[in-house]
């Protein structure tokens, strides 16, 4: 189901045309704010000991898997030969949930299910959102394109699982929590990982982030009853968002949002079950 909308009053100085799904260029990001009604804290890249080396390609590893238990390669490839078999195909995608830890994102009582596709309690009522839910939506952002997305913001840190992942897809990551005792769990995750490429704030994810704008993709871990408009603005020409919403059938799908030069169309998918997306911190 899709519907046009009035695009956005044309510019004074257009900027040159962007291929789709990415913005005509990045840029430069002045030093950390607070956005306007919300207190952000931009946090320093997270940096530390490099994540294993994901395969080549899907199905043809550079080396077979080892060790045994959850810091086995053989745990997470089997999870994302259950993702293939699901229908999830892009290689960056699962490359990139081939190599990030999960059970890293759980409470210990919790990491003997890390692997299996189910979502799990990481603590103020949050969850950490199915494997198979993450990947689809990570596809949905890389749908079309072999390259790394650009500028990538993300709605609801969480335990920073999905924006692990994203790291790997994007040249850049801009992941916005509103919970402080997530974002403070989110960091102590990542800590233990070379991703000098993501970046953690503390604030409104509702009112995106304006300072990093515009991004080439979108992706919300919480739903509300429709897309911000703030998220809307903030994506560039040419991008994508992805995110869950209630619709017409007042209970909660997936949406795509598609923003061209000449409106934006949006894109109705499967329903889901998101924690509601929340305005404030906390």
């Amino acid at each position: 189901m899709k519907r046009h909308l009035p695009g956005p009053a044309p510019s004074a100085n257009p900027a040159p045309k962007p291929r789709p799904g990415f913005p005509a260029r990045l840029v430069p990001l002045p030093a950390a704010a607070a956005a306007k009604g919300a207190r952000p804290a931009v946090a320093a890249p997270v940096a530390s000991a490099r994540s294993a080396a994901a395969p080549r390609s899907p199905g043809q590893p550079s080396q077979p898997p080892r060790g045994t238990g959850m810091d086995s390669q053989a745990v997470r490839w089997a999870m994302v030969r259950k993702l293939e078999a699901q229908g999830v195909s892009h290689p960056a995608v699962l490359a990139a949930m081939r190599t990030v830890e999960r059970h890293r994102f759980v409470d210990s009582a919790l990491a003997n299910q890390a692997y299996e596709d189910t979502s799990l309690p990481i603590g103020l009522g949050q969850t950490i959102s199915k494997p198979n839910v993450v990947a689809r939506m990570c596809e949905l952002l890389c749908q079309g394109s072999r390259e790394k997305l650009g500028r990538v913001l993300e709605i609801g840190t969480g335990c920073g699982y999905q924006a692990a992942v994203l790291s790997h897809l994007a040249r850049e990551v801009y992941s916005i929590e509103r919970l402080r005792g997530l974002h403070d769990k989110a960091r102590e995750n990542l800590r233990g990982m070379r991703l000098s490429n993501l970046h953690l704030l503390f604030g409104d994810g509702m009112l995106g982030y304006p300072k990093g704008a515009p991004y080439a993709a979108i992706i919300a871990a919480a739903g509300g009853n429709d897309i911000p408009d703030a998220w809307i603005e903030q994506l560039a020409v040419g991008g994508r968002l992805v995110a869950p919403a209630v619709t017409g059938s007042d209970r909660q799908n997936l949406v795509v949002v598609d923003k061209t030069a000449t409106g934006v169309v949006r894109t109705v998918l499967e329903a889901v079950l998101f924690v509601p997306l929340k305005s404030g911190v906390a």
